[in-house]
């Protein structure tokens, strides 16, 4: 069963292969491939600082959700990997112009092993997107690029994206926020990290040559103030396009909360209104909410951040007990916005149903549910797959916001949102447990994604029980016949207010299945056909 962690990092995506299938898909194709879209090569250009590793890393995470195989192939990270940090490389190894033999066959030797695992990515592992991750500053460089990859090599379609940027405030707030906690600053002082990396943007700006128009090329200046293009067609590149001009490297928190208990639990044709604990679960929220804004702010000072305090928007579904969760943050001042793609999952048929009665009315279905629980549609309602796709608006508006943002939804709508920004398999989304009563908070950056949990509120023994609807009878959760036990929500696809079955408790169940089947045939003997 997967978790969220509590206060630590997630690995980041430098860590994972370099090429993966993770995330949840849009539209997925067997092969991972849209084919009539053909092998792309994203090559970066830019000089140090620029917001390469952001563009590519939030590339592949867009691409990826669109359900097309792809990877990202930086030459830093495999530079690191194979031989070393900065202060492990020769002295000359990031000086422009003429070097040593030595460092010329080394800077060499881990350029052409990068590109021969990109081209074994295309060649062998059917991936159809690759972003090549490096300054490739020179025109002499680039055209090796294509030489080895384009029309007259492999055949792919190479497309650069230059960063370009004039701001010096820009490049010193990337320098601060992403390159000197990279792994090659790692045990540094800060400041001499920061003068480290000025001098080698410096000793770079002389060589570097801009890409010209006579190659496809994508150009962003000043992290994404103006955008140009040049020989882009197709759907892939035009929504790639589109994705670039959302998104931007300002540093943020993300907070995820769930809304509060309900009248009426796990009805979504109910829209109940908040109980009492619910809405003192909403004023205990929103007190956690800025004690810890508080903090995030000190320590964003202290790392050399903006003095003013980033401000807040809260985002919710126009569900009764999501609104109304953040209705003491309406009355701080803060700025609440409903977004109806934000509903939780419809579980059609299967609303309020508890999982004994699911699997005793419905016993296809609930096979069906176990073996796959992420594109499981219960009639009449939704899959996650279905939500997920409802989400893809959000998750722009997500990539644009550049404000501090809290999500006060439903559980099913904040896994998938999770899946997005993290990178979590289809098959594990249903299983991630969203816990009432806990604050997430994801804060991406370029080189990984850093995510905590607090818990900040906790059931009474004394709070009265939520109701549920039995037979068009409001009853109280523990009433007999109401599902105390098994509650409704732990029905696969649900959209209830508590977690799903994990993996384990979906591996349980099928296996009691599969114990009934087989002892079901030793005492009739086997169906005959």
């Amino acid at each position: 069963m997967t978790k969220v962690p509590t206060p630590g990092c997630l690995p980041s995506l430098s860590q994972f292969p370099f090429y993966s299938t993770m995330a949840a898909p849009l539209y997925t194709t067997q092969s991972g491939k849209l084919w009539h879209q053909g092998n792309l090569l994203m090559v970066t250009v830019g000089l140090p600082a620029r917001g390469k590793t952001h563009v590519s890393r939030s590339l592949e995470r867009y691409i990826r959700w669109l359900g097309v195989k792809v990877g990202t192939f930086s030459l830093g990270d495999y530079r690191r990997k194979t031989i070393g940090r900065a202060k492990e490389l020769p002295p000359d190894y990031f000086l422009p112009g003429p070097k040593k033999p030595e460092t010329e066959k080394l800077r060499k030797r881990v350029m052409d092993e990068l590109q021969d695992v990109v081209q074994r990515f295309f060649e062998e592992e059917g991936g159809q997107v690759a972003i090549y991750d490096a300054n490739n500053a020179t025109r002499d460089v680039r055209q090796a690029v294509v030489d080895r990859f384009g029309p007259k090599g492999l055949g792919v379609h190479v497309i650069f994206v230059e960063c370009l940027c004039d701001d010096p405030k820009i490049v010193e707030g990337n320098i601060r926020s992403v390159k000197i906690s990279s792994p090659d600053y790692a045990s540094w002082d800060p400041e001499k990290a920061v003068a480290d990396y000025w001098n080698r943007i410096r000793e770079h700006e002389a060589q570097y040559e801009t890409v010209d128009e006579s190659v496809p090329y994508i150009k962003i200046l000043n992290a994404g103030q103006r955008i140009v293009v040049n020989q882009i067609e197709g759907y892939l590149q035009s929504r790639v396009v589109f994705y670039l001009m959302n998104i931007h490297n300002k540093s943020r928190t993300i907070h995820f909360a769930r809304s509060g208990q309900s009248i009426v639990e796990h009805s979504y044709k109910a829209d109940s209104d908040l109980a009492a604990v619910g809405w003192e679960y909403a004023e205990v929220l929103a007190d956690f909410v800025q004690e810890r804004r508080k903090k995030i702010h000190k320590d964003r000072v202290a790392a050399g951040g903006p003095q003013p305090e980033k401000r807040l928007q809260v985002w919710t579904s126009t569900r009764r007990r999501s609104y109304h969760s953040a209705w003491p943050f309406v009355r701080l001042g803060y700025r609440v916005t409903e977004r109806t793609q934000m509903s939780e999952i419809n579980p059609g048929i299967l609303d309020g149903v508890s999982p004994d009665e699911f699997r005793e009315l419905y016993p296809d279905e609930w096979v069906q549910s176990l073996r796959e629980p992420y594109s499981f549609r219960a009639p009449r309602g939704e899959s996650y797959h279905d939500l997920s796709v409802r989400l893809e608006p959000v998750i722009f508006e997500l990539e644009r916001e550049q404000d501090d943002l809290l999500i006060i939804c439903h559980a099913s709508v904040i896994r998938c949102l999770i899946a997005y920004l993290v990178g979590l398999p289809p098959s594990e989304i249903p299983a991630v447990e969203i816990n009432r009563g806990e604050l997430i908070e994801i804060t991406p950056t370029s080189y990984g994604v850093k995510t905590s949990t607090f818990k900040f509120w906790s059931p009474k023994p004394t709070d009265p029980q939520p109701l549920v609807v039995r037979d068009g009878v409001l009853s109280p959760r523990d009433a007999p016949g109401s599902g105390a036990n098994t509650p409704p929500s732990s029905v696969p696809g649900s959209g209830g207010a508590t977690p799903p079955l994990g993996h384990a408790a979906f591996q349980r169940a099928a296996q009691k299945v599969l114990e009934e089947q087989t002892g079901k045939e030793q005492r009739e003997g086997p169906v005959q056909e």
